[in-house]
Formats: C-alpha cells, structure tokens, sequence
C-alpha cells in the first residue's frame, strides 16, 4: 500500500488548475523559496495518507470535479519529491477518468519527473527567477539550470501553465520580465500560459512562529497596478495569460 506523506488538503480548490479540484498538498520541499507562504511545508513530517484513502476521499465529492472540469492537483510542498506516490495517485486517477494536475517548482531529480509525467494531465510550473544570480537570492538552490531543463522537457510533452510572481523591485524589473519572455520565446509549445501572481506577504507570521527570518521584510505586496504592467508587458511580446488581467 502506498503511502505519502502532506501537509493538508484542500476539497473545494479553485485556484490550483481548471474547474473545482481536490488538493492535496504534499510535505517536504527543499527549494526554500524567500517569498513561500507556507513553509510549514518544507519539512515531511509523520501525516501520511495512502492512495486508496485519498481516491476515496476524491470519489465524495466527484460531482463537482466533473461538472466544472475540475480534477485532482497533487501540490506542495514539492510533489516531486515522493515520485512513487504521486505516480501511483496519478495512475489510479486517470484509470478513474480523473483529470490530474501537477504543481512543481521543478526542482527534482529528473528521474521523479519522468516517472510521474506519463501519468500528468497538466503542469503548473512556479517559476522564481529566470537570472541565477536572483534565483539564488530568492531559493537555496545553487543554481536554477536544473530547473529550466525540467521546464523545457515538461513543455515538450504536456500542456504547461508557467506561474511568476510579481515581487515589487525584485521580480517585476524591466531586465527581469525581458529574461522570462526570452525564456518563454525559446519553448516551443502552443499550449503554454503564463499566470501573473501577485507577492504577499500573509504567510510571513508563519516564519516567526517557527524561528526563521523573513528576508523579505519591508517589501511591500504586489497591487493590481503591478501585475497589470507586468501583464501588459507579456502580452505585448504574445505571451499567452491564463487569466488576461
């Protein structure tokens, strides 16, 4: 029997792929992101669940999945990390007629990504950086060539949903957005999107409560005017938006 390990789910999900879905966030990343909003996530812990349990769980609420063209998100945390489950979940779920959703970060192992792939719908693919001298401020991650590999190849096979979020005089620069559209120019998928998210900082509590500093301190959140000028800037250069702002 299966068994992963999360950090909570989610029944009545609506902003983790199309349609309503079931997500189930799972434990364990080790990108450790500056801007995360839960890094209670980062560490594994002892909640397991098995995917017998998790398709029951799925099955309930069915209804609602399938009339709005939702499905199952496998989230994080950093799905990838537990390949064996997430293929498995992935398997069973498709066998189901459950359309499935993977939420990466892309920092893998590229073994975990081709296992898991065949059995992925679709791809939602948080981008942090595209300059490695950034991406290493903002992750622990020594460098982010892996990542963009990870990016190019999964574009090549599925449908692919990339998310950048606008982090005023950090991500939002000139330089920065000129970087992601050379970047997205040079994959070649139709299907690709962009999803302009907006930086908050709602989960810096989090931090304090478990004794780690915020590096992010003092930035301010992202306004719609923000996200809007970086919109309009990949608009321009005919990147598709998900959600045209």
């Amino acid at each position: 029997m299966m068994i992963g390990y999360y950090h909570s789910k989610e029944t009545f999900g609506t902003v983790d792929g199309e349609g309503i879905r079931y997500v189930l966030f799972l434990a364990g990343c080790g990108l450790g992101c500056a801007f995360c909003h839960n890094p209670d996530t980062w560490i594994k812990g002892e909640r397991s669940i098995t995917v017998e349990a998790t398709l029951k769980d799925i099955n309930q609420y069915r209804n609602f999945y399938d009339a709005s063209g939702g499905g199952f998100t496998a989230s994080g945390g950093e799905p990838l990390l537990q390949p064996n489950f997430v293929t498995d979940l992935f398997a069973a779920c498709q066998k189901d007629g459950i359309h499935t959703t993977l939420d990466t970060a892309g920092f893998c192992k590229t073994e975990a990504l081709l296992q898991v792939l065949p059995y992925t719908d679709h791809v939602l693919f948080s981008l942090k950086a595209i300059d490695h001298k950034l991406h290493r401020k903002l992750t622990l991650a020594d460098s982010n060539e892996a990542i963009i590999r990870n990016l190019r190849y999964i574009a090549e096979h599925k449908p692919v949903t990339v998310r950048y979020v606008v982090i005023p005089q950090v991500t939002d620069d000139a330089e920065s957005i000129k970087k992601l559209i050379e970047l997205l120019h040079s994959i070649k998928n139709v299907q690709l999107k962009v999803d302009v998210l907006p930086y908050h900082f709602m989960g810096a509590y989090k931090w304090n409560e478990l004794g780690m500093v915020y590096k992010l301190e003092g930035v301010p959140a992202a306004t719609s005017t923000d996200v809007k000028r970086v919109s309009d800037m990949l608009l321009t250069a005919n990147i598709p938006l998900q959600y045209p702002k």
